[in-house]
């Protein structure tokens, strides 16, 4: 079965999952349909916003999905109709069996981590608030527990000290385009030769580390950690969703060894100082430090 033949459901909501499935355009692949969110009101005007991956569906005339419910008849019966080889999730929600174990070849995940570590909605961020060196991405098939399916293929990336959630997940984007192209094509073969797609299963870990969704109430500053955790956890909410002093949100710190310096805002934890870099106060535009403080009297 070539590349045009094999018919393929993309599901997925942001950014994130736009690579691939460019990718997967790009090289010729069948794009049947793609599933992602609702349409949902943003900005001051309230104006209906379509997802990036909505976006870019209508922009290559692909079908477009935006089920409410995924166990609906009436989604499940349409989603059946396109009558997918492979169907593949990239930053999605939580699929019901009936969905992805509807194609023949089965359903497959692009996760931002190294599984099984940082299994859950915010592997990127986690990865980044935890210190982590290394972070990746796995592809996995699908199963009933969520993010615990065998792995099919598992590329690394090195975490710079000073990087921000935003390069990490630009790299791992970026990543994404050739880790759901290499997926593909070794299903399609493996397809083509009537063999299994070789898979591992997830090894057993005793510390496994999680990575729930976060929520504006996570996202606050504990002045009383150490300078590294709060580093680290800064720069693993920055740029989005943001860690925040109160309401005004910090995008950038340093570890400080000094209590008091002019045009700096340094705050004290648990072994030393914090530097606040950039901040961003309620209704204002993000700006360095000594700005924030020229506009207060």
């Amino acid at each position: 079965m070539g590349a045009s033949q094999l018919r393929i459901v993309y599901l997925g909501t942001p950014d994130f999952a736009v690579a691939g499935l460019d990718a997967l355009v790009e090289n010729g692949y069948n794009i049947v349909a793609v599933v992602t969110m609702p349409d949902k009101p943003a900005g001051r005007g309230h104006q209906m916003q379509f997802s990036p991956v909505k976006q870019y569906a209508l922009s290559k005339g692909i079908p477009v999905l935006q089920p409410e419910k995924l166990k609906a008849p009436e989604f499940v019966e349409e989603l059946r109709s396109y009558h997918a080889d492979l169907q593949i999730v990239t930053a999605f929600r939580m699929l019901p069996e009936v969905v992805w174990a509807m194609p023949r070849l089965g359903t497959f995940n692009v996760h931002g981590s190294l599984l099984p570590q940082y299994r859950g909605a915010a592997p990127i961020n986690w990865a980044v608030m935890n210190g982590e060196k290394q972070t990746g991405l796995t592809t996995f098939m699908l199963k009933q527990e969520i993010d615990t399916g065998n792995m099919i293929l598992q590329q690394a990336i090195d975490i710079a000290d000073d990087e921000d959630v935003g390069s990490v997940h630009d790299r791992l984007m970026e990543l994404s385009r050739e880790m759901v192209l290499k997926t593909v094509r070794l299903i399609e073969d493996c397809d083509r030769e009537g063999k299994p797609v070789p898979t591992v299963p997830q090894p057993e870990l005793a510390d496994l580390k999680p990575a729930p969704k976060i929520f504006k109430e996570d996202c606050q500053i504990d002045f009383t950690k150490s300078a590294r955790e709060i580093y680290n956890f800064v720069r693993g909410l920055s740029p989005y969703p943001a860690a925040r002093m109160g309401e005004t949100k910090v995008f950038k710190v340093a570890i400080s060894h000094v209590a008091e310096q002019k045009g700096h805002i340094i705050k004290p934890c648990a072994d030393g100082y914090i530097d606040i870099l950039e901040l961003q106060a309620p209704g204002k535009k993000r700006m360095d430090a000594r700005a924030f403080l020229n506009g207060r009297h």
